[in-house]
């Protein structure tokens, strides 16, 4: 695939500073631009987007059993559709590190180190950090998953080491002629876990909070061309947007946002055009272990197509999950 090289720009400026939290360094983040072949006129960049991906417990004992320990396993089939995207973005709802501490929460994931391999091998460019499992094992590991993750070249959007890093927009050059600028944030877990101004966590919003939302876009239109905006929000199991979903993400929208990516609910919400922008209220399960439904089974690939930093097309691609959490694509649709 000719995916563009990806790097992020800090909210103040061209360079970070580098970080350090608990022995772990956060690298700086420094623009590089693509190929300039193409006029800019001329160019359409493929944006994917998918919800939920969890690479603990069930899905973490197919790799192992089924898929003889090898983490592209579960990706071996959808791995030639995400190759055709210049930009792949998903939730990733557990922590990759060996670090930290079980908080005691119901459901406490996180994922082995090994498992970044299946995340490379897909091909995401940016994941959110900001879900009602990113604290699971505490900062420690929160911290160390960013590092893993940014250490391979998968870039995070909606945590980090202060306040400030949390809420930044994660800016991606597509080209010379486009930067897009990802925020992700979660309404669902605890407001204790957001990032303060000198101590790590996470963005969190909620409706006391939508003038946060509306100065974060603002700050980062400066910055970007186009606005995406992630939220871990919504009812689990529920197939439609509820009252505070639609305030949140339409206030998104309203305040620049070019498109609303939404997980959390499990399964799939719809996809609807809101004034001058998109909104897909729920991707669903990309990959997660939930076996006890069709729908929790089933997700979907937003697509995206972007020319002269306008949406030409949105659609959704329907996938599924067989029974050792392979993705795939929906042939029933």
């Amino acid at each position: 695939m000719n995916r563009p090289i990806l790097q992020a720009l800090a909210l103040a400026g061209l360079l970070a500073i580098v970080v350090v939290i608990e022995g772990f360094f956060l690298p700086p983040r420094i623009p590089v631009l693509h190929d300039q072949s193409v006029p800019a006129r001329e160019k359409v960049y493929t944006l994917f987007f998918v919800g939920d991906i969890m690479l603990d417990r069930g899905v973490a004992y197919m790799v192992k059993t089924k898929g003889s320990e090898d983490w592209r396993f579960p990706f071996l089939h959808i791995a030639d559709t995400l190759d055709t995207a210049d930009f792949l973005f998903g939730n990733l709802e557990s922590v990759v590190s060996d670090r930290g501490r079980d908080v005691g929460g119901p459901y406490s994931f996180r994922a082995s180190p090994s498992s970044l391999e299946a995340l490379t091998y897909a091909g995401f460019d940016v994941m959110s950090v900001a879900n009602n499992h990113s604290l699971d094992y505490a900062v420690e590991a929160l911290l160390d998953s960013i590092y893993r993750l940014e250490g391979v070249g998968i870039l995070t959007a909606g945590g980090g080491s202060t306040r400030k890093e949390a809420h930044a927009p994660t800016l991606v050059a597509l080209g010379e002629d486009t930067t897009i600028g990802i925020l992700a944030y979660t309404t669902v877990g605890s407001p204790l876990w957001q990032a303060r101004e000198t101590s790590p966590g996470i963005a969190y919003i909620n409706t006391d909070r939508l003038h946060i939302l509306k100065e974060d876009i603002a700050a980062a239109k400066k910055l970007a061309d186009i606005i995406i905006v992630s939220f871990h929000f919504g009812e689990e199991y529920q197939p439609a947007p509820n009252p505070t979903q639609r305030l949140i993400g339409e206030t998104a929208i309203t305040a620049g946002a070019t498109l609303v990516v939404g997980h959390h609910p499990h399964v799939l919400q719809p996809l609807e055009q809101y004034k001058d922008g998109w909104i897909a209220w729920s991707l669903g399960n990309f990959l997660f272990d939930q076996y006890f439904s069709q729908e929790t089974m089933r997700g979907a690939i937003w697509r995206v197509e972007i020319q002269d930093n306008k949406v030409m097309t949105s659609k959704l691609i329907p996938t599924l999950q067989n029974n050792t959490y392979q993705v795939l694509l929906d042939s029933e649709e």
